[in-house]
């Protein structure tokens, strides 16, 4: 009995430590966005958030920035399709056995009818059931952990947006029914609660007031990828609407002016800072493509973006890019190198594959879209606007800086990419640049990672800062351990008192102690009893011995 109590003490002590540790993992790890001063303290900045979401005031308002985006990358939820043998149905093998069996020649063929019959189910199908058994529970399970992940950082940093920075589902290939119940499980498993962009915040040129509307905290930017749509040598008008029908569109933009502060002086309320959040679907903007039409409206809403764009010298305006393919950058820089791979010509000649967009589609976003010519004597010193890029496709992440280098001959410039770690001394040099970070994937193979973004307008150099930390809670591994073994130790506890008859640990010291009280109070009952029994006997001789005399 004691060895069992010492065995449920040590599951309790484990199982509470690590479930505690699972639900405040971010506190554990430190995380947190990034704040304005610089002086960034995950455990402060936590407490403050968590006693915004009880409805208290939070401490460290000062200091956290307006602009809060929890970007998450590539959950590709699977389904059916990944399911071994899931059309099949349980044991395909027993559908027509009764019948061969009734129509065999004789006993002996159909003996060998269920013999093979046997075989067949017990060799292959009785497995291939259990692996479909086991994909169905991890699927259940990995809805759960991306769940986990999304909502305790919800609750524990308080972000001000939420994007996924497209794959939200596993295969471009499945049919719309898998495609509405996958999208079914995103929206009610994963992120619950959250909620797809309204169509009227999707218009075009739609400008807010940041901070005003509470509800992007809750609403889910949906970047489109190539495990949704497809790739350009893929991409359909079919694949597009779905998409769009579920998950909002492909292409749009949406502009917060910052309102005034408590703390905004004379000066600084002649500013009038913007900041933009520009979705791209990066899918398209490489050739050949399967649907001209659709790849020219991609091009089309691109170039209305820039027609829209505040002059390229004016530094009040910062310009956020969330798309999923990453630009271009040559090998060895990120994980993922440059590769493109083309359908046979006998299936279009589309684009089949990409690792990056092509340098010229990358240097039309940096060129276009952020106006960084390089040229010293155009608008703005050729130096562009300010910003920062989100990509998403390459699991492993990313985080590079682009700059074009000086150079005599401005036509024989070329953009370049290094890492952000080292690009410190680029930063101070008078060249055009851009931070591009491909936030690491969420799939638990590659840590449950999420980025977490800052932005916040400076006005002493009156222009956008932008910074950028990450999140991680670990592999899938250590979500479904946690839960097993709370399950087992609740389970255990339950057996042991219940059916076992187990006492608590305070009966099992008590009970000794009671019957060492009951011996002694039963060797005093006999003391006193024989004591009585005695006085009896003594007496009864007297009373004989008056009645002789």
């Amino acid at each position: 009995m004691l060895f069992l109590h010492g065995l449920l003490s040590i599951l309790w002590a484990v199982s509470t430590v690590s479930t505690v540790y699972l639900y405040i993992y971010p506190w554990v790890h430190g995380c947190g966005f990034p704040t304005r001063d610089g002086s960034f303290d995950p455990p402060a900045f936590i407490w403050g958030a968590l006693s915004a979401q009880i409805g208290g005031k939070e401490k460290w308002a000062d200091t956290k920035a307006p602009f809060r985006l929890l970007a998450l990358g590539d959950p590709q939820l699977e389904g059916d399709t990944s399911i071994p043998n899931a059309t099949d149905g349980y044991f395909p093998t027993l559908r027509g056995l009764p019948s061969d069996v009734l129509h065999a020649r004789g006993f002996g063929e159909g003996l060998a009818i269920l013999r093979n019959a046997s075989y067949e189910i017990v060799t292959r199908e009785l497995p291939a059931k259990f692996q479909a058994l086991r994909k169905q529970v991890d699927l259940f399970g990995n809805d759960y952990y991306l769940a986990h992940i999304y909502r305790t950082l919800h609750l524990f940093t308080h972000p001000t947006h939420v994007t996924v920075l497209g794959d939200l589902l596993g295969s471009q290939w499945i049919d719309d029914e898998e495609f509405e119940r996958r999208g079914w499980r995103f929206w009610n498993r994963v992120f619950r609660h959250g909620q797809k962009v309204e169509e009227v915040s999707m218009k075009e040129h739609t400008q807010e007031v940041l901070g005003d509307d509470k509800n992007w905290e809750r609403r889910i930017i949906n970047v489109v990828g190539n495990h949704d749509v497809g790739y350009a040598g893929d991409m359909t008008v079919g694949r597009i609407e779905r998409f769009e029908k579920l998950f909002g569109k492909a292409n749009w933009e949406v502009t917060f002016r910052l309102g005034p502060s408590p703390s905004t002086g004379e000066a600084e309320k002649n500013l009038d800072p913007v900041l933009r959040l520009v979705i791209l679907n990066s899918m398209n903007l490489d050739t050949p493509a399967k649907d001209q039409d659709l790849q020219s409206q991609t091009y089309r809403e691109m170039n209305d973006v820039i027609a829209r764009s505040r002059p390229v010298e004016d530094s009040t305006s910062g310009t956020i890019l969330l798309t999923h393919i990453p630009l271009h950058k040559e090998a060895g820089v990120c994980v993922d190198s440059p590769f493109f791979d083309f359908h046979s010509d006998e299936d279009g000649g589309g684009l089949k594959e990409q690792n990056h967009i092509s340098y010229d589609a990358g240097k039309s976003i940096l060129e276009g879209l952020y106006g960084m010519s390089g040229n010293p004597n155009a608008p703005g010193r050729g130096m562009g606007r300010n910003g920062i890029i989100l990509a998403g496709h390459d699991h492993e992440g990313c985080d590079v800086y682009h700059y074009l280098p000086a150079h005599e001959d401005m036509n024989a410039r070329r953009w370049n990419a290094t890492k952000w770690e080292d690009a410190k001394s680029l930063l101070n040099e008078s060249i055009p640049g851009i931070r591009e970070v491909t936030v690491r994937s969420m799939m638990g193979d590659f840590g449950g990672n999420a980025g977490l973004l800052s932005a916040w307008f400076d006005y002493d150099v009156g222009e956008w800062r932008f910074a950028y930390s990450t999140c991680s809670i670990g592999v899938q591994h250590i979500w479904w351990a946690v839960h097993v073994l709370f399950l087992v130790t609740v389970g255990f506890t339950v057996f042991a008192y219940f059916v076992i008859g187990l006492d608590t640990p305070g009966a099992l010291h008590g009970g000794k102690e009671h019957r060492q009280v009951a011996n002694i109070v039963d060797e005093d009952a006999l003391v006193a009893t024989s004591g009585c029994e005695s006085l009896k006997v003594t007496s009864s001789a007297s009373s004989i011995k008056k009645r002789t005399i």
